[in-house]
């Protein structure tokens, strides 16, 4: 045991591959949404990019063994598609891709360390997006046919396997409201590239388990949240729902009970585009091995008081005009509440669609404005804070006999935090930028001592 939890118990940090590698151009990579995004005026709040991010392209053997000194034992990286696959399509694997990710692993393994790698964080290659994205449907495939190429090249070293990071970000972000690359605002039309991701996490997993090596489990990434209304009244209750339905229920219902939300699809006026889908069900709803859930704050919601406005492009079509409702928590640097027990909420509701399903924590972390002390110090309570009340209740799922299996901050490493460039920190361990030295954080340390 280790401070009440068990000894198999996974204790990891997380990183993705756009925003620590860097090296955008090495060894053959062509080009990600997130290259054309980033280099777009004005979709990055800092102006910056991800061309070198933290360097963890060349700088991965000693940040794994940074992280092996911290006491965790397993690293979530994500491999990046354009690596592998530099204008997505199928044909012979980028060697050099393949060699850097292998090299990676090999360093987790001899370090003591379990690689955990997911397939898709959000770098689709831009050849692929140029040809419609995850709108259509022929992405999906060719996410399969990556999928295979990775496989093959690395399940010898490589055991654990998540297929997709938060699909709800990819599709909504990405294609709702145009947030996140590939930038693009297409209203009810972004739950047809939700489906198109679920389609692509099926015939991968599909692809991937039929061959695979003995011993590998399988998984995806999602990023449910606790919904809550604003108030008893019958309109805001309707607003959670909606809200419940297009961020957890769109997602976790194909996976875990094969069937789309009715209401959802009523909401949104896709009720017939999905009934046309319906053969895709079978393959998204296959068994999982596990399911990793990344968590960092609910949400509560209120109808819209007043006139309801002309909507415009965003994360909820068809409830564009639901609100955000400030319930006074405190916050972080990112205005996220913290509430520590809507990890449990999230997770129970979970375990009551699949009761036997093994969940991880694959992401769990917060932002704040760090600043390195006159003594070479980061002091940084408020995130040590956060980490300790989400591991208590970890802990205190894990003791009920709840299946959670492991636990994962975000992030190992502060880094490229997507549109808001290098203005959002959230590693355990701090990041000069201009000489990409590693500090690691008050938070860092006190896990560490914490697994000792």
């Amino acid at each position: 045991m280790t401070n009440g939890f068990p000894s198999g118990f996974t204790w990891g940090a997380a990183t993705a591959s756009y925003q620590v590698e860097g090296a955008v151009s090495a060894d053959g990579r062509g080009p990600s949404i997130w290259d054309t995004f980033a280099h777009t005026p004005g979709r990055i709040s800092d102006g910056t990019n991800g061309d070198v991010a933290v360097e963890h392209y060349h700088r991965f053997a000693d940040d794994i063994r940074l992280l092996a000194d911290l006491g965790l034992t397993a690293y979530r990286f994500s491999i990046a598609w354009p690596r592998i696959m530099p204008d997505g399509l199928a044909g012979s694997a980028n060697p050099a891709g393949l060699d850097f990710y292998r090299r990676l692993a090999e360093a987790c393994l001899a370090n003591g360390v379990t690689p955990y790698a997911t397939l898709y964080h959000w770098d689709l290659p831009q050849p692929l997006e140029d040809a419609g994205g995850w709108l259509v449907r022929d992405t999906a495939y060719r996410f399969r046919d990556y999928a295979v190429a990775v496989h093959d090249g690395l399940s010898d070293v490589i055991k654990h396997w998540m297929t997709l990071n938060e699909p709800w970000c990819s599709a909504f972000l990405g294609y709702g409201n145009g947030e996140h690359a590939p930038g693009r605002t297409v209203g009810v039309d972004a739950l047809k590239a939700a489906h198109h991701l679920l389609l692509g996490h099926g015939l991968a997993l599909d692809a991937i388990r039929t061959e695979g090596s003995g011993g590998s489990a399988y998984g995806i990434a999602l990023n449910p949240a606790p919904i809550h209304p604003a108030s008893d009244s019958p309109a805001d209750r309707d607003a959670a729902r909606r809200i419940d339905g297009l961020r957890n229920r769109l997602f976790l219902e194909p996976l875990l009970s094969g069937q789309y939300p009715a209401d959802v699809l009523e909401d949104t006026g896709t009720t017939e585009w999905f009934a046309a889908q319906e053969a895709d069900l079978p393959l998204i709803a296959a068994p999982l091995d596990f399911l990793g859930v990344n968590y960092y704050c609910p949400t509560t919601v209120a109808a819209p008081d007043g006139p309801i406005s002309t909507p415009g492009p965003s994360t909820q079509p068809g409830s564009e005009n639901v609100v955000a409702v400030d319930t006074g928590l405190p916050t972080t640097q990112m205005g996220w509440p913290i509430q520590a027990s809507g990890l449990r909420d999230i997770l129970v509701a979970i375990n009551k669609l699949a009761p036997e399903l093994p969940l991880y924590v694959t992401e769990n972390g917060s932002a704040y404005p760090d600043v390195v002390t006159a003594d070479g110090q980061v002091e940084d309570d408020e995130r040590l804070d956060y980490l300790r009340q989400h591991v208590a209740v970890c802990k205190d799922l894990v003791s009920e006999g709840f299946p959670l299996k492991g636990y994962f901050a975000w992030s190992l490493l502060d880094n490229f935090e997507w549109a808001w460039g290098y203005s959002r920190r959230f590693g355990i361990v701090y990041v000069d930028y201009a000489t990409q030295q590693r500090i690691v954080k008050k938070s860092g340390r006190w896990l560490q001592d914490f697994l000792r």
